[in-house]
């Protein structure tokens, strides 16, 4: 025979009730003979915040139960035919007038112990499962209704009552031989044997299940719930979580115990004595394989069945130096724990011996540390032991498989995969059974832990990295638009799965946390998105605490950079082609090297420089092989470059400025590339990466335009007063043209200083056959000293740059 069980979400309305008759009436034909049902969905917490309302005299509880009332008698009117209808629902109306008149004596009395409270919540089972029991008669499946307190028998620990089972076996045996009915059983419910009322904690109808299916000798139990089996992890908290085809007792229980909501932990042991395998399956998706758990371990070669997390406990840690080589300590503590009813969830002690901590729900670690205050008084007092200190909002993680015995290589993997996504540890565990290794981590990180780490473990190395664009003019959009083309590819050949998460322009922001979409990205921010704020996008970007995330300014605003240390404080990676942070001061710089190191991520800008060309990553990788670089020297300005290519006298030079800007080629104000700022920049950036420690105001640069020009208020009217230099202009070009010779505008580097100048060279200079926005650059060192390397290509324009943008995205990503 086949034991079933239906949680609350699969009966919360009549329609998921019709569905679950039709899945009952099938599961006749494989020798079904008994169903448990739970309460209708939501029903037990009504009921004990009914009860609790009652006790406080809050006269909402009569509220809250007419709506209780409704909602059944509301399911009888929709489920049973008139011709039936009468008599059940008298049998209805009778439990709920019971229920009514208990409510009002514990308002009367003001007090409600457990043993009534036990006695309230057992009316949601038997409620749902009498008009359940009916419905299928109604519908011409001959069912019986059975109300476990009848069969079950207990102890008086209300709440978590313990189950008699050698009475229970005897009393189901001769229930179920005498009704050849499929038997319509109450969940969560028991009685004592003077009949009164007790509960099996809650979750307890998979428990009801389990114990119907071992006393009965059931061939399998299947529990019914909301999703397709056991999951790699909570989905609700890690998107890409998956079911597992087949895990064992042992690996259920312990997932279970740490948060797996999908079966109460207690159900393991009655179906583990008797070997009888346990089913999940989905009530919504019938067909759905679902997941065995069974004695027999699977052969799959994955290491790891699933990752579960208990979302709040609190940790307890005892400490000082009088613990250390002192026998008995252990036991003193958690003996005065036990004694004070006070269950630990986890134990982690040094091999120090200097400090046990101790993982509790929190609730109780007030309690906890006042108990071990008490205990240790003397300790206390003598310095013996420092403290007891208590550390709340933690959680719990864990790791668990039975192929993690005697495999190398798990722990370094979890490890890693938190430590470089910026999740501190507090506290670790390990059995010698090696079938879980649990850490106690902070509650704000458990979402990105339980990501990460099954991401190492499930996705086959496949990598993701969560995307936030400030800026999304040119660059930005061109990068985007870049990225969205090529995440299928990437995901392919790179094993990275980029999901833009964020982004933000100067008036609105977005956020979508399955990734905004690549078709209408633009229409999704203009219409969807919320009034921006600088401050307020960074902050809901780190709150959502995401691992693998990638900042990527795609502004000029020194209002962005200012705000780096803080992002990377956050454990959130930057790529940018912002050069107002690396060109800032020397301190400033160093700090922000510094803080992506001890965070582990990437502060990635090689589009600083170059905007594509691999500049800054060439100059690093020489200046760290120990490579001496004596000196960086060429045009560093595709704008200015672009300009004096461009530039024939034919027309005005502030026409041609325009051009450039309107083409994407200057800086978004071109006077930061007119007046030279722009090269002063990306020399000072040259110069720092080849280990000189220089600031923005030991640069030699010889003006392009008049100082006052620059003056002008802003952008619109600089280009408004830009006619006033074509003629000085168009002479200096006459000059340089008559001499055989073209402008370029150098800028060099070297232990001697730093300059920029503007030069006329003739066609034995590297730089007069530069065309368009080309860049070109000399490097002189050690390596290269009888011919300099050199980096030479387009140096401005979105697509270049954007592409460059990209490129440091995916080498954040791989890290």
């Amino acid at each position: 025979m086949r034991v079933l069980k239906f949680g609350g979400s699969s009966v919360a309305t009549p329609q998921r009730i019709l569905d679950v008759v039709d899945i009952v009436s099938k599961a006749r034909a494989r020798n079904c003979q008994a169903v448990v049902f739970s309460a209708f969905g939501g029903v037990t917490d009504q009921l004990i915040a009914m009860a609790r309302q009652a006790e406080a005299g809050d006269e909402d509880f009569a509220r809250s139960f007419q709506e209780l009332e409704l909602r059944h008698i509301t399911t009888v009117r929709e489920l049973i035919s008139a011709a039936n209808q009468s008599q059940v629902m008298g049998r209805v109306k009778m439990m709920l007038n019971e229920l009514e008149d208990v409510l009002q004596g514990i308002q009367l009395v003001g007090e409600l112990t457990p043993r009534t409270l036990d006695f309230i919540m057992s009316f949601g089972e038997r409620l749902s499962n009498y008009i359940i029991s009916r419905t299928l008669t109604d519908r011409g499946i001959p069912a019986g209704f059975l109300d476990t307190r009848t069969v079950i028998r207990t102890g008086d620990q209300f709440g978590k009552a313990l189950v008699d089972m050698e009475t229970t076996q005897e009393l189901l045996t001769n229930h179920f031989a005498a009704k050849p009915d499929v038997q319509i059983v109450t969940g969560f419910i028991g009685a004592t044997n003077t009949g009164v009322t007790t509960t099996l904690g809650r979750g307890g109808s998979d428990l009801t299940a389990s114990i119907l299916g071992a006393c009965l000798k059931a061939e399998a139990i299947e529990i019914w719930t909301d999703v397709s089996g056991i999951m790699t992890a909570d989905p609700r908290k890690v998107r890409k979580a998956f079911p597992v085809k087949h895990v064992t007792y042992e690996e259920a229980q312990e997932m279970s115990h740490f948060g797996a909501k999908v079966i109460y932990p207690p159900t393991m042991q009655p179906a583990m004595a008797r070997n009888i395998p346990i089913w999940i399956k989905n009530t919504f998706e019938p067909d759905a394989e679902g997941t065995l758990i069974s004695g027999e371990p699977d052969q799959t070669e994955l290491p790891v069945k699933g990752i579960s997390s208990i979302g709040h406990v609190a940790l307890v840690r005892v400490q000082g130096a009088g613990m250390i080589g002192v026998a008995g300590v252990a036991q003193r503590i958690f003996g005065a724990l036990a004694k004070a009813g006070i269950n630990t969830i986890l134990i982690s002690q040094a091999s120090s011996e200097h400090s046990v901590c101790f993982a509790v729900s929190p609730d109780q670690a007030e309690k906890s540390r006042q108990v071990l205050l008490e205990s240790f008084a003397f300790e206390v007092q003598r310095g013996q032991i420092s403290d007891i200190v208590v550390e709340d909002n933690m959680c719990v993680v864990a790791v668990v498989g039975e192929n993690m015995r005697s495999t190398p290589g798990i722990a370094g993997k979890v490890f890693q995969a938190l430590g470089r996504n910026g999740v501190n540890v507090a506290a670790i565990a390990q059995g010698s059974s090696e079938l879980n290794i649990s850490v106690v981590i902070s509650r704000k990180d458990e979402q990105k832990a339980l990501i990460a780490v099954h991401d190492a473990f499930f996705l086959s190395g496949l990598k993701t990295a969560n995307l936030f664009f400030i800026g999304v003019g040119l660059i930005g959009s061109t990068a985007i638009d870049m990225l969205l083309k090529q995440r299928d590819k990437l995901r392919e050949t790179l094993k990275i799965d980029l999901r833009i998460i964020g982004m933000c322009n100067s008036r609105k922001m977005l956020f979508d946390l399955n990734g905004i979409d690549e078709n209408d990205w633009k229409q999704q921010l203009d219409k969807k998105g919320g009034p921006q704020t600088l401050d307020a996008f960074l902050e809901h970007a780190a709150s959502l605490n995401l691992p693998g995330s990638i900042m990527v300014d795609c502004t000029s605003a020194e209002e962005v950079a200012a705000r780096y240390h803080g992002i990377l404080k956050n454990s959130i990676s930057i790529v940018t082609p912002n050069k107002k942070a690396c060109s800032g001061s020397m301190a400033r710089y160093q700090a922000l090297h510094r803080e992506a190191l001890r965070r582990d991520v990437s502060l990635l800008y090689e589009t600083n420089v170059g905007a594509g060309l691999p500049l800054i990553k060439t100059l690093q990788e020489m200046h760290h092989t120990g490579d001496t670089i004596h000196s960086v020297e060429g045009v560093l300005s595709g704008t200015l470059s672009y300009l004096f290519n461009e530039y024939d006298g034919s027309r005005p030079f502030s026409q041609l400025v325009g051009e450039a800007r309107e083409k994407g080629f200057t800086e978004p104000d071109p006077r930061d590339d007119l007046n030279g700022m722009d090269v002063a920049r990306k020399l000072l950036i040259l110069a720092r990466e080849i280990g000189l420690t220089l600031e923005l105001a030991d640069i030699q640069m010889e003006p392009l335009l008049p100082a006052s020009l620059f003056d002008a208020p802003d952008t619109e009217a600089f280009l408004q007063d830009l006619p006033s230099v074509d003629e000085a202009f168009k002479a200096r070009y006459e000059e340089a043209r008559g001499a055989g010779k073209k402008l370029r505008y150098i800028a060099k580097v070297s232990a001697e200083g730093a300059r920029i100048s503007l030069q006329h060279v003739d066609e034995t200079h590297p730089c007069y056959g530069l065309q368009s926005t080309d860049n070109l650059i000399l490097i002189h060192s050690d390596c290269y000293s009888n011919r300099p390397m050199v980096v030479a290509g387009p140096g401005a324009g979105p697509k270049v740059t954007a592409s460059g943008v990209v490129g440091d995205i995916i080498k954040s990503a791989l890290r």
